[in-house]
């Protein structure tokens, strides 16, 4: 029987694992992974371009410095990163690769989690777990999402979605269409506009962007007159403090942020450009994320003449490319759906407690993490407002907190329960200030939160170090037998 069986080998998983090395050395822990290899999200996604849109510092290990003078990094480079953070903790001989954890039931007579793994082969092994940590990630990753376009069918071209890139798709000199116009779309189309013939952005209405050097000025200045880990953490602390100034602006003061994004936009395209029409949305910032575009190269790929952003509704696909509403046609010989995620809770992974199926609809979010009156589950969902790892370093500390307490007081149980007062309490969406697209098509998936904590998913990071980093775990709401 293991103490932990952390699912997924991605950002959230290495980090889990790094934390128990360093803070449960007595702790006997395994790592299952459905891919072949570390990376999760950055081993996935292979499209050209694929980047982080969270610098470096706060999407970092907060234990791993990061050292690339590029902070706004590609995925190849953030691919070797978490490889170095394997080989620094020693943690690859804890990793199952190939092996997807396809269901998970609570034995109360055992105080344990029986976990059902497929092999590859199809055939399936049970696993016994004290704790299990899912950090599976938040989306499908079999399939991405496609919404209905009328006559997609019919596209005589290549049609590709970006979760699933042929490795060797040829665009030289072709002209690419790129539906969409998320952080996705942001990365193709300044990436494929050198060598493609003509990449246009066709999206039904704009989203905010800011551009930002791919370097930092402080971290060069740092790095090169202190220990790395001292220049990494100070920069880290100043990205994170000014991460949570710019988002409180913006929900507080949303017309004067909207302005100065806007105003910069202007000033990185020609004069006379349609950045009310193209580059405007009618929500206010951070309603959905604000895509992060690295020295401006959307713009300068505009300016050059070889990107082009289109905006309105698309009346249907032909057989050459996209015929908008109203009558515009696009040509293509390529046609990239940009459109997005399809939300998946907990890996997918079926759940039960003596072989009852838990909904977790029916349940409140405890601290983000946990649900009412589900023992010995922890989930990592990133951040919406700010960089994923943050909140997936403070779940690794705060499991690694947890083992160790259980293993002192030799408690082998631990739940979170909704005393008598807040059985009664309002249920909310526990994203309710975040609505993209994505986001809305999945939340019936999700559990509920309420209005006070410990209920609370904060989405605040430097509430929940203070929450999660050294409170009491005896908090009357988390119950230990």
């Amino acid at each position: 029987m293991l103490d932990v069986l952390i699912v997924g080998a991605g950002i959230s998983g290495i980090s889990a694992a790094c934390y128990l090395e360093k803070e449960c050395p007595l702790a006997d822990y395994s790592i299952i992974e459905a891919r072949d290899n570390s990376g999760g999200t950055w081993d996935l996604f292979r499209y050209p371009g694929v980047r982080s849109d969270s610098d470096m510092h706060t999407f970092g290990f907060s234990f791993k410095p990061w050292t690339d003078p590029k902070v706004l990094a590609d995925g190849e480079s953030i691919r070797e990163y978490v490889n170095e953070a394997i080989a620094d903790y020693e943690i690859a001989d804890k990793i199952q690769f190939g092996r997807k954890v396809i269901s998970a039931d609570w034995r109360e007579d055992k105080s344990l989690w029986c976990v059902v793994i497929q092999e590859k082969s199809g055939e399936t092994v049970e696993v016994e777990t004290r704790i299990l940590f899912m950090c599976a990630g938040y989306y499908d990753y079999d399939k991405g999402y496609t919404p209905e376009i009328p006559g997609l069918e019919s596209f005589a071209g290549q049609r590709v979605h970006p979760q699933k890139w042929p490795k060797d798709l040829d665009y030289k000199n072709k002209k690419v269409a790129v539906i969409g116009s998320g952080a996705t779309a942001m990365t193709l189309v300044p990436a494929m506009a050198p060598d493609a013939a003509k990449v246009v952005m066709v999206q039904r209405s704009p989203t905010y962007v800011a551009s930002r050097p791919r370097q930092d000025i402080l971290s060069n200045i740092l790095n090169a007159i202190l220990p790395a880990q001292w220049a990494y953490n100070a920069v880290r602390w100043k990205n994170i403090r000014l991460q949570n100034y710019f988002y409180k602006k913006a929900r507080n003061n949303p017309k004067r942020i909207k302005a100065l994004l806007i105003n910069q936009v202007r000033k990185n395209l020609p004069e006379g450009f349609a950045v009310d029409k193209h580059f405007t949305p009618s929500y206010n910032p951070w309603d959905q994320r604000v895509c992060l575009v690295p020295d401006g190269d959307l713009f300068k790929a505009i300016k050059s003449g070889k990107a082009e952003v289109v905006t309105g509704n698309i009346d249907t696909i032909t057989e050459t490319g996209i015929r908008m509403v109203g009558g515009a046609e696009i040509e293509a010989d390529i046609l990239v759906t940009a459109t997005g995620l399809n939300l998946k809770l907990l890996g997918g992974t079926k759940f039960s407690m003596d072989g009852v199926e838990i909904d977790f609809r029916d349940r409140f979010y405890y601290q983000g993490m946990m649900f009412s009156g589900v023992p010995n589950l922890i989930q990592t969902f990133g951040y919406i407002n700010a960089s994923w790892t943050l909140r997936a370093d403070l779940n690794s500390l705060f499991v690694s907190r947890l083992v160790n307490y259980m293993q002192q007081k030799n408690k082998t149980k631990v739940s979170a329960e909704l005393v008598e007062d807040d059985r009664n309490m309002p249920a909310e969406n526990p994203f309710k200030d975040f609505q993209p697209g994505y986001m809305s098509r999945g939340l019936h998936m999700f559990p509920k939160q309420g209005n006070h904590a410990p209920w609370q998913n904060t989405q605040n990071y430097l509430l929940d170090k203070k929450l999660l980093g050294k409170a009491n775990l005896e908090d009357g709401v988390l119950q230990f037998s």
